[in-house]
């Protein structure tokens, strides 16, 4: 597999925590030359161009993982010089890399797997606070599992059971891409959301301009990270919970709030975009995948 860099530069001593998780796992991990730091970048726009082209192209390489999020991969998109026909790898990562996820599916068509970075998963290890859970990455990348289940450990604000095809990200990132050649089309989609760090009345705004854009219409269910560091401020009694119980259960599909995606201090799970899901929203909510997300050799 190959690590690049598409956004923000990852912590040294992070990132070589994390390779080392990869290698343990017996994955031959293939890292580009160091660059150097452009603000809040972690290189210029030319030299993480470079690199995620060559990933991307690279015919040794099955997965192409990502060092961490932040910003700047959005910089990228419009840069891409890729042929029109690309053999398809998996691309692993969340936060920023919501947008490149994005990109290939709606440019390729290629599924991606939101789940853990080399600095930002894999560098506190299988089943520890703010690490990756390791069942759910192997069922995912491996190819070898026609169809398994992943519990959500969450609560179902909405209850039921439907399906679609698994798309979704870094809510943030996906307001981001509205109005861009990489839009999502929601329709019959089973949806993912999540993120950090927002106020309630910012989430509100996110959604209620998803809403607005029609990305909401046809989905047939949705799953909602567990939102950290989003606390109801002092001044109110709003909660995130609250925000998205006010603007979607209305919607009347299967929600389930609190899945450890993406942004949690649980041990992430990994989820593959691009494939044929069934949400079941009771209890704490469980996602039955029923189609692999690559194949096997």
């Amino acid at each position: 597999m190959r690590v690049v860099s598409t956004a923000s530069p990852a912590d040294r001593d992070a990132f070589s925590r994390g390779i080392a998780e990869l290698e343990r796992l017996g994955y031959r991990v293939r890292v580009g030359a160091t660059m150097r730091p452009e603000g809040y970048f972690a290189g210029s726009l030319l030299r993480r161009k470079a690199e995620l082209e060559s990933a991307l192209q690279d015919p040794d390489a099955s997965a192409v993982i990502c060092a961490r999020g932040g910003y700047g991969t959005a910089t990228l998109l419009d840069q891409l010089r890729l042929p029109r026909r690309l053999r398809p790898k998996l691309l692993v990562g969340y936060s920023d890399v919501t947008m490149l996820q994005a990109y290939l599916w709606t440019q390729y068509r290629w599924t991606s797997l939101h789940g853990p970075m080399v600095a930002a998963g894999w560098n506190h290890g299988a089943g520890h606070a703010s690490g990756y859970d390791l069942n759910s990455f192997l069922d995912a990348s491996g190819g070898k599992r026609k169809s398994w289940t992943i519990a959500l450990d969450g609560e179902a604000l909405t209850h039921g059971e439907d399906s679609g095809v698994l798309l979704g990200g870094c809510i943030t990132l996906i307001e981001t891409t509205l109005g861009t050649p990489w839009e999502f089309d929601t329709r019959g989609a089973i949806l993912f959301l999540e993120d950090r760090g927002v106020k309630p009345y910012q989430l509100d705004r996110m959604l209620l301009h998803l809403m607005q854009a029609g990305k909401f219409r046809g989905v047939r269910g949705i799953v909602l990270g567990d939102f950290p560091d989003c606390e109801t401020p002092a001044e109110s009694t709003v909660s995130v919970h609250d925000v998205c119980r006010r603007i979607l259960t209305p919607l009347r599909v299967p929600i389930v709030f609190g899945a450890p995606i993406g942004h949690t201090t649980r041990p992430l799970l990994t989820l593959p975009m691009g494939v044929r899901a069934r949400l079941r929203a009771a209890g704490e909510g469980r996602l039955e995948i029923l189609e692999p997300a690559v194949r096997a050799e």
